[in-house]
């Protein structure tokens, strides 16, 4: 244990803790601008280096595209040049992932993120690593990969996942595949590529991927969390390990109550529900339709009251 602390003290002087927001909606599924302007305002506060926009937790996938453009706009305009910005930006094609990157760069985002297609035929190993490569290729904006892994239908290929983190406009990886063999060569692409960041999206094994040597953790629950993300990063860098696994168990007790238990079983109404009761979001609209139960609710009215 002695190897891994000196090993991440020398080489890593900070951990870049990134929000994979919830976007806020209205009744009729449009972008709450206010809701978004106090939830800029929160993350800033709570110590939050980048925002993820219209991810997996983001919806991305169901918001209409004039939508998506609206989220990221007010996002800009609300953090004042105060947060790194990435939009999702994946697609079932190359022209319309770069159509989407033009949109996102004209609204201000930093970033595109591309993750897997949710549905592609002819869905060969090089057809879906050729994706990939030709989108990151020749995308304007700089570019971090949303490796899902087997957690969706179509799979970067294992054997291709180097070469695409070593593309030169990619930028930085949201690793939320759990697989320890990806993992391995997302760090085999940092040693050959220094700048490039990696991120742990899973907010259930964030020291794990600390530990291994990713720079950071990106994940949808931190918009709930920040506090104790802070805290499991301060102890993580002063080397105190036992302390930062205790912390990291209570914040993941408290995710599972949000999420309704590890069936997840109230995910994303959950996660807005507790936006309402911090007064960030005015409703938990959303297109997925997740329940909130009365065991969700009793203990988000009392975290949130804490």
């Amino acid at each position: 244990m002695r190897g891994i602390r000196e090993v991440v003290k020398n080489s890593m002087p900070a951990v870049h803790l990134w929000s994979a927001v919830p976007t806020p909606l209205t009744s009729d599924f449009t972008i709450d601008v206010p809701a978004v302007e106090r939830t800029v305002r929160d993350a800033i506060a709570g110590g939050i280096e980048g925002v993820f926009l219209a991810g997996t937790c983001g919806e991305g996938p169901w918001l209409q595209d004039r939508e998506r453009v609206r989220l990221v706009q007010a996002t800009v305009a609300a953090a004042g040049g105060k947060l790194k910005i990435a939009a999702q930006v994946s697609d079932n094609s190359v022209p319309r992932i770069l159509d989407n990157i033009a949109r996102m760069q004209d609204a201000g985002a930093d970033f595109g993120i591309i993750a897997a297609p949710a549905t592609m035929l002819n869905a060969t190993a090089d057809r879906i690593a050729a994706l990939f490569i030709e989108a990151a290729s020749a995308s304007p904006l700089p570019v971090g990969i949303y490796d899902l892994g087997r957690h969706r239908p179509i799979v970067i290929p294992e054997n291709r996942l180097k070469e695409i983190y070593l593309l030169p406009n990619v930028r930085l990886v949201k690793d939320s595949s759990g697989s320890p063999d990806r993992r391995a060569l997302a760090l085999e692409a940092r040693a050959a590529k220094p700048g490039l960041l990696l991120f742990n999206g899973d907010e259930f094994r964030c020291l794990d991927y600390l530990e291994a040597g990713y720079e950071g953790c990106m994940f949808g629950g931190a918009a709930a969390v920040a506090p104790q993300l802070n805290r499991i990063a301060r102890l993580f860098l002063a080397g105190q390990l036992a302390e930062a696994r205790a912390e990291e168990a209570q914040m993941k007790r408290t995710l599972f109550g949000i999420y309704g238990g590890e069936s997840i079983a109230c995910w994303l109404t959950g996660l807005k529900y507790y936006m309402v009761r911090r007064g960030l979001f005015s409703s938990t609209s959303s297109f997925l339709g997740y329940p909130l139960t009365d065991e969700c609710r009793g203990f988000i009215e009392a975290y949130a009251r804490s």
